[in-house]
């Protein structure tokens, strides 16, 4: 578990380019290599999309065109409690064609 003086760190920013929608999940980058504790996904597309945390097998977030998701997982958590997403986890997302890219930008401590 994490300690107080951790530091903020952050993963390398992962992307999809929306003209390669078809219907069906595309994986946002590579699964994530740590316990990560703050995410957002940002959908800089002209299309809207459907977002999988576990690479395409559960519809568990809809974002609109332009729209974004920002989760803090341990908001307002006391250290005691600490709780993160699982490393490996692979996040998706589907839609239709469009332009633009959709973004997950990832923080964790270190």
């Amino acid at each position: 578990m994490p300690q107080p003086n951790s530091r903020l760190a952050f993963e390398e920013l992962r992307s999809v380019n929306s003209n390669t929608f078809d219907g069906t999940y595309k994986n946002l980058g590579t699964p994530i290599a740590n316990q990560i504790r703050i995410f957002k996904i940002t959908n800089d597309s002209t299309v809207a999309i459907t977002v999988s945390y576990d690479g395409g097998t559960t519809d568990h977030e809809y974002l609109p065109a332009g729209g974004f998701l920002l989760i803090d997982i341990t908001s307002n958590k006391q250290w005691d409690y600490y709780l993160a997403m699982r490393i490996a986890t692979q996040f998706s997302v589907k839609g239709s064609a469009g332009t633009g890219s959709v973004y997950l930008s990832t923080y964790y401590a270190e």
